[in-house]
């Protein structure tokens, strides 16, 4: 397989790991959006959420949840943007599943929420959870 996350879990890339579990791996990204930019990764490969299972799903959110905290504490950051992508419409560039943690200060001139928010039409909107829900198993 020609994965490079599957190459760092494998060893066979070298990573800045912060945290490498049975199930997960949390490494810094050389690509950093702020300091302390990270990405946690199921070593199991699952190329996004729809093909995770369930099991390495959970131990991956829980890796998040305690490098997210981490980085908090270490950084004092004043938040944590938590990001995950799936396809590549979503801009997903790396076919393995990945969370991107990343510390966030105030005015540090990143800006991860800038999509228009605008009025929603409620009936489209009431038939668009129907028809999710018609899905949910």
């Amino acid at each position: 397989m020609d994965c490079i996350f599957c190459k760092i879990i494998d060893g066979e890339v070298p990573a800045v790991k912060v945290l490498d579990e049975e199930l997960v791996i949390a490494f810094m990204d050389i690509n950093p959006s702020s300091k302390g930019h990270m990405l946690v990764v199921p070593k199991n490969h699952a190329e996004n959420i729809f093909e995770i299972p369930e099991s390495d799903l959970a131990a991956t959110v829980k890796a998040v949840k305690r490098c997210a905290k981490a980085a908090k504490e270490a950084l004092n950051a004043e938040g944590i943007t938590i990001l995950q992508l799936n396809g590549k419409a979503s801009d997903q560039i790396v076919p393995h599943l990945h969370i991107h943690i990343i510390p966030r200060w105030k005015n540090d001139g990143l800006s991860m929420s800038n999509w228009e928010m605008k009025q929603g039409d409620m009936e489209k909107i009431k038939n668009i959870a129907r028809k999710v829900k018609e899905h949910l198993s």
